[in-house]
């Protein structure tokens, strides 16, 4: 088995995701991504880079990506939760389909990425999850924001529940909590121009720091704003 890592991000055709699947091929990542529309970077070199079809709503999507991945490369050393939905409604008027959406692609997704990557992350020695959350998982900081928060605050616990339990195997999990991030998601959510938010290359310089850390050094959650806000 090559001694070199791979990882899995997920919604890597844009945004955070993208930006951190660049960062990671420079470090010397192998990768496997996961995209609803799997096309290959750019950047990318095919002989490092393996593009799976992933739909973050279909239940058996994590385990087809992961036997994929481990046939690929033989291995599994990080994953990195990327992709995510925000329904812009209060909990008020929201439906339950609305939440059951945000729920499905925020939450259970990631943990079923996780679950089915267990034994590759274990047999790793220091396997890495990475959540991308959000501030929105720290405060509610709006009526429309408050539906999206629900999925987030269950999205640092997710982050919290995988730490504990991967510990003693060697996996540190970290939840990354943003507020806007120069994406098409928080630009259609904002007027704030996308150079006074946080840049995508910047939290993947972030991401890609956290899961190369040693185990001796494990962070449970990374906050990070373009604002000045109270501290969470």
């Amino acid at each position: 088995m090559s001694e070199q890592r791979v990882a899995l991000v997920s919604g890597a055709n844009r945004g955070i995701g993208q930006a951190a699947a660049a960062e990671l091929a420079r470090r010397g990542w192998r990768l496997s991504l996961g995209m609803r529309h799997p096309e290959q970077p750019a950047w990318a070199d095919p002989e490092r880079v393996h593009l799976q079809a992933y739909d973050a709503t279909d239940p058996q999507a994590e385990a087809n990506w992961t036997g994929a991945a481990l046939r690929r490369f033989g291995r599994i050393d990080a994953v990195i939760a990327n992709a995510g939905i925000m329904i812009p409604r209060n909990v008020i008027e929201a439906e339950d389909e609305d939440l059951d959406a945000m729920l499905a692609v925020n939450v259970k997704a990631p943990r079923r990425l996780a679950k089915a990557a267990w034994q590759a992350l274990s047999e790793s020695g220091s396997g890495r999850v990475v959540v991308i959350a959000s501030l929105s998982g720290k405060r509610v900081k709006s009526s429309q924001a408050g539906l999206y928060s629900i999925s987030k605050y269950a999205a640092v616990a997710l982050a919290h529940g995988i730490r504990h339990e991967g510990f003693e195997r060697g996996i540190r999990a970290t939840a990354i909590c943003p507020g806007f991030v120069a994406t098409d998601m928080a630009l259609g959510l904002t007027d704030r121009a996308a150079e006074k938010m946080t840049s995508p290359h910047d939290l993947a310089r972030i991401i890609a720091m956290l899961i190369e850390l040693p185990n001796e050094a494990s962070v449970a959650e990374f906050t990070i704003n373009c604002q000045l806000e109270e501290s969470y």
